[in-house]
């Protein structure tokens, strides 16, 4: 299929709603947020598409994600600590590991601030480590996805 603008527009924004939805129904609460699999939705877009591609997915299904599950609060960090992500995930070549290990920090560390700015470190620290996973599921699940989707076509 020719790839025209409209046709990438499309996808990409398809891609967007998918990652919401992924995120939206498929979430554990924490005391301060959730933690979803939107991050896989966002490293399939940035593994199979690239860094701009995975940073318009990340920032804004992350964005609407937060909007549509009662967390306003979270919204703006979210937009820049997914769309930042998505960008880096989307390293290709001797970049990818270090877009990958990038894509970890920026999350992970982006969420800490915003948590110590909300509600201080004592409720900021518990929440790293279940960060870091949800970004490395998130990771392992769009790689395997990008993959599959790869050898179909």
């Amino acid at each position: 299929m020719k790839q025209t603008k409209t046709t990438k527009i499309a996808l990409i924004s398809l891609l967007t709603a998918l990652s919401v939805v992924l995120g939206y129904y498929l979430k554990i609460g924490t005391a301060t947020g959730i933690l979803t699999l939107l991050d896989a939705g966002i490293f399939f877009t940035a593994f199979y598409f690239g860094s701009k591609e995975g940073a318009v997915v990340g920032g804004l299904a992350a964005f609407l994600l937060d909007l549509l599950s009662g967390f306003p609060q979270w919204m703006f960090f979210s937009l820049v600590n997914h769309g930042l992500q998505g960008f880096f995930a989307g390293f290709k070549g001797k970049w990818q590991w270090l877009g990958l290990v990038l894509a970890t920090i920026v999350m992970v560390s982006g969420y800490a601030l915003g948590s110590t700015l909300m509600n201080g470190w004592a409720a900021a620290l518990p929440e790293i480590l279940p960060n870091f996973l949800q970004n490395i599921v998130g990771m392992v699940v769009g790689f395997v996805l990008s993959q599959s989707i790869k050898k179909i076509k």
